[in-house]
């Protein structure tokens, strides 16, 4: 076959491949606003237009700063050959065209091709999502200015070589053998533990502990959900890179794991405090999402419910725990979801892993390999440190160049009138 700009080839580009990848961006796209609703139901009314434009800016900058340079940094040839971080040479999406195939390291399992600007695309909607996780540990705090900063930094700084250690195709975790499907340490444990170090750095809203903060709207919450819950399946059953078994396979896995987690996360509400909550529901259903993520293209039905059920549990008693500890404020819990889902998956990923599912991916320890579990746990232990670590670092820098709180007057006013001079409901006259 001929195609434009390149000479005949033996292996063609796949059409449905195409189709399937395509619309799995598509449908991790909806994520974004899904998330803005997700957290922005949680936060009180004077902070709903901040949550939602915090979520659709992080998503117009990191494209852009994607295209630049993010994507070349993550999946670019590993510069100086040692695996840490890609060099420059796809800065710009130089010699990208829509004719340009996709490296062969990153070639779906059949064997098939899609075009390399597609893969950018599908891969700069993970790059997007994962920092707009974060502003849920310091929701109704934050200023504007300075969490662009941050936005643009962390995304090169922490995202990118995590992306290219795990991902690329000499990352060092890669070659060592770590596995993460659809992003449980790129994109959960980083976003979790950042979370993490952003509440202590940034420190506890006012008047915690000493008035109750609502969410404004639970609907919002639950919509936003289940949207969530509706993209997941192109983040994990899209990243098979091809309309395959293996897809199949991870779209079934992550709904099972998703409503375990929801059901699991809902009877320990139920049992502690007497009633099942609706907001607990919908965040327990996020918990399996995330527990799944890294291990939706290599485990199996009953697996998955594990992973679930297990993530439902986990997340809640570190979320009820983090309540009662003052010290610290990750407003919307991503920590418990994210950081803590994140390395249960990534470490259930070497307990569950089979070649069976999955030819390319390595068995785990209860299929006869505990050097995964192993490999596993020190992906986790090296990304959360370093994801920890260097947040912390980088937020305290840009507190001395700008300061990253938003003062006490303007935090009472609520962040929609003091940032974005803007109501979510207007006042009738």
């Amino acid at each position: 076959m001929m195609e434009k700009g390149n000479a005949v080839s033996a292996v063609p580009f796949n059409e449905a491949d195409i189709a399937w990848v395509a619309a799995s961006t598509a449908l991790v796209m909806l994520m974004t606003p899904a998330l803005a609703f997700f957290y922005g139901g949680q936060v009180r009314k004077k902070n709903l237009v901040s949550t939602l434009s915090q979520c659709l800016t992080i998503f117009a900058v990191v494209s852009l700063v994607w295209a630049i340079w993010g994507y070349s940094l993550s999946f670019g040839p590993s510069y100086g050959g040692i695996g840490f971080i890609g060099d420059l040479s796809k800065a710009g999406l130089n010699n990208i065209t829509p004719f340009t195939r996709i490296p062969q390291a990153y070639a779906p399992q059949d064997g098939q091709v899609i075009p390399e600007l597609l893969y950018f695309g599908f891969q700069l909607k993970f790059a997007a999502i994962t920092p707009a996780l974060i502003i849920g540990a310091f929701a109704e705090r934050i200023k504007f200015r300075s969490l662009l900063i941050f936005i643009v930094l962390w995304s090169t700084i922490i995202y990118s070589p995590v992306a290219h250690w795990v991902w690329g195709a000499d990352g060092w975790l890669h070659l060592m053998g770590a596995l993460d499907f659809a992003g449980g340490t790129v994109v959960h444990i980083t976003a979790g533990f950042t979370a993490l170090a952003a509440s202590l750095v940034i420190g506890k809203r006012k008047d915690l502990g000493l008035k109750e903060f609502k969410p404004n709207n639970i609907p919002y919450v639950i919509l936003g959900a289940s949207l969530l819950w509706f993209g997941w399946f192109g983040f994990n059953a899209g990243s098979a890179l091809a309309a395959s078994p293996l897809a199949v396979s991870a779209l079934v896995v992550t709904n099972l794991a998703a409503a375990a987690a929801a059901v699991s996360w809902m009877c320990v509400d139920w049992a502690i405090k007497g009633k099942p909550s609706g907001v607990g529901i919908a965040v327990g259903a996020v918990c399996g999402l995330v527990a799944i993520t890294p291990a939706s293209g290599y485990v199996g039905i009953p697996e998955s419910i594990i992973i679930g059920l297990f993530a439902g549990v986990l997340s809640n008693l570190v979320a009820k725990w983090r309540a009662g500890r003052k010290r610290f404020d990750d407003t919307l819990d991503v920590f418990a979801c994210h950081g803590i889902s994140g390395v249960w998956g990534s470490l259930a990923t070497g307990l569950f892993a089979s070649t069976a599912i999955n030819a390319t991916g390595h068995d785990g320890l209860f299929f006869g390999n505990p050097g995964q579990f192993l490999i596993q746990a020190a992906a986790v232990v090296v990304v959360a440190v370093f994801a920890f670590g260097g947040s912390f670092v980088l937020l305290k820098i840009i507190d001395k160049v700008t300061p990253l709180r938003v003062s006490p007057e303007e935090e009472e006013k609520g962040l929609d009138q003091s940032q974005h001079g803007e109501d979510a409901y207007s006042e009738e006259d």
